[in-house]
């Protein structure tokens, strides 16, 4: 015991002798190649009246929390165009809110909403932002509202946001001082849209059904490998690939991706879609178009219905240049709900309309080549490193085209939808994560006996620590059909509904995002009773007098594995799980399928 203390001690003295020789020193990034375009007109002068915090620093830095507030407020109360609108709070408690910009002239119109921040560091969309609702409300663009209205996040992780630092983000070029990527309670709100753990996401969530955007932009910044490419963008119905919400994701891959990338490049950017290299220590492996899980925002939004576009600033790029092309990037979003709004209201409307059969839940690397499309990268050269001991690569910051290999997925889980599911009322976190999603459902007022097809759960297996959770691996389950009681309080969700996908990566077993494999059920996997060697060996003599089957069962099972065989507590538990005394119970999914 001594000796633990000793070396717990030790350990500590270690740890802190470690911190206290952290050098501040700034990581080198590698050269950013020269860049001018049009969008540069878009910067105030310098002694305008309403230059934002950012271009008086020649964005340099970008305005604290409070400073944000602060420039907001002399905005709205200039302008009748402006409101400032709370919609929540944080872990630490600082107000959430929306900047509302719209004509205010009772017409219902279409809303884009358009979210800064979600990472505390990744912050070009709040100062892009600020400079268009200064230029709606103080420099002749207030044509942008005639018929869309912006509803603006200036921060959404607030609290990471004031978590900050210039040594937050190393391979980001500026701002000078940067936020933190998760939330004061460690969470990474791009990982929780779905189990919606944290109260900033239930609030976005809340406002998001409160709105309900035409447009939804969740705008980011990059880390990985560099390119010339400086505003990238994806959603799910990229080239016709793993939308959930086909005419939405059509209408994005159409409609939306060529005017932005017009508008983009017109401006001076060079757009692209997502870009997530296979190998970041080998570029020219290719790069990888995946289909994603709806923990994160685009995702959830192509299960939930709502067209929602993946924004990905390129970190290498100087901070002014992602704040211009972010600019270009919002102002072009409002046109485009504004001057199609007809067919994107029927994209919306179609998906919402569908009753799919099945979804898909799980995705793998395709057997088929992907496509090789046309690259514009950065040169690089690789080296031995003496500190590493293998080679690293090193960008030039010069400008090299060629061709890029795109590894794409295919479809791995497929599961038919049920009629329903059914959630007991012991489950109410799990109901309440429901309601927050506006996902329909019925509640019982008496008990109910209902035939369903539960799962129970075949070597599940937990996982590390993620996301304030003990997450569990579940790649197998046996069906079973039982006659399950649900008692006063628990909860029928039909299938036939538009968020009926929402409902089944939430619910269904074997989704990677489910409820359950975020660790929402832990006591399933224990069990609370147990039977004596006393007990258990002569109820086994007697179960295989009654059952000869079972004595030969029993028989080809030890013969069939060496451990079995050895281990006399296994060869017990063996008749223990096939007697009726056993908890039938234990590793059984409490949420039920009715099926059709």
């Amino acid at each position: 015991m001594i000796a633990r203390l000793l070396l717990s001690a030790g350990l500590l003295l270690a740890a802190a002798a470690a911190a206290a020789q952290r050098m501040e020193v700034e990581a080198p990034l590698p050269p950013a190649p020269a860049w001018r375009g049009a969008s540069e007109r878009l910067i105030a002068p310098r002694d305008h009246a309403w230059i934002t915090p950012a271009e008086a620093s020649g964005f340099q830095t970008t305005p604290s929390y409070n400073e944000t507030r602060a420039y907001i407020e002399r905005l709205v109360a200039a302008s009748p165009l402006l409101r400032i609108e709370p919609f929540g709070r944080s872990s630490e408690g600082r107000e959430l809110y929306a900047v509302i910009a719209s004509r205010n002239d009772g017409r219902l119109r279409p809303r884009v909403l358009v979210q800064a921040g979600i990472h505390g560091g990744e912050i070009d969309g709040k100062d892009a932002g600020l400079m268009l609702l200064r230029d709606i409300t103080q420099r002749g663009r207030a044509r942008l509202i005639d018929n869309v209205d912006l509803v603006f996040v200036p921060i959404f992780n607030v609290d990471g946001h004031e978590r900050s630092s210039p040594f937050n983000r190393p391979n980001q070029r500026g701002p000078r001082s940067q936020g933190w990527r998760t939330t004061a309670r460690n969470i990474n709100l791009n990982r929780d849209y779905l189990k919606a753990d944290a109260p900033e996401m239930q609030a976005m969530i809340g406002l998001i059904r409160r709105i309900d955007p035409v447009l939804y932009f969740d705008i980011h910044v990059t880390d990985g490998v560099d390119y010339q490419y400086d505003i990238t963008y994806g959603f799910q119905g990229r080239e016709g690939r793993y939308a959930q919400s086909p005419a939405i994701g059509r209408w994005l891959d159409t409609v939306l991706r060529a005017n932005m990338d017009r508008a983009l490049s017109r401006a001076g950017h060079i757009p692209s879609g997502l870009i997530f290299a296979i190998d970041d220590r080998d570029p020219a492996a290719g790069i990888i178009d995946f289909a994603a899980q709806p923990r994160l925002s685009h995702a959830y939004g192509d299960f939930a219905r709502v067209p929602t576009v993946l924004v990905e600033n390129h970190s290498l790029k100087p901070y002014r240049q992602r704040v211009l092309g972010t600019y270009v990037l919002m102002e072009e979003a409002l046109r485009l709900a504004a001057t199609e709004t007809a067919s994107l209201r029927q994209a919306i409307a179609s998906d919402r309309a569908a009753r799919p059969g099945e979804v898909i839940l799980g995705w793998r690397p395709s057997e088929q080549p992907g496509p090789t499309i046309p690259w514009r990268g950065i040169a690089y050269e690789t080296s031995q490193s003496a500190i590493s001991s293998r080679q690293e690569v090193r960008w030039l910051g010069r400008p090299q085209n060629s061709t890029m290999r795109v590894l794409v997925q295919e479809p791995s889980l497929t599961v038919a939808l049920p009629r329903a599911w059914w959630v007991p009322a012991s489950r109410p976190e799990v109901i309440e994560r429901l309601r927050l999603h506006g996902v329909q459902f019925e509640t019982m007022t008496a008990p109910r006996t209902v035939t369903l097809e539960m799962a129970r759960l075949v070597n599940p297996q937990l996982q590390p620590a993620s996301e304030g959770h003990v997450p569990m691996r579940v790649e197998s389950v046996r069906r079973e059909q039982r006659a399950e009681s649900f008692p006063a309080g628990s909860i029928r969700v039909p299938a036939d509904q538009p968020l009926a996908l929402v409902a089944a990566a939430l619910l269904e077993p074997l989704s990677p995002d489910s409820l359950l494999a975020w660790g929402f059920f832990p006591d399933i996997l224990q069990r609370t009773e147990y039977i004596e060697g006393y007990a258990v060996e002569p109820l086994a003599q007697r179960m295989m007098e009654t059952n000869p089957t079972l004595g030969r069962e029993f028989q080809a099972a030890v013969a069939a594995d060496p451990e079995l065989a050895g281990d006399a507590d296994r060869r017990l538990q063996w008749f223990y799980e096939r007697s009726a005394y056993y908890d039938d119970r234990y590793l059984l999914y409490p949420v039920g399928r009715e099926l059709n």
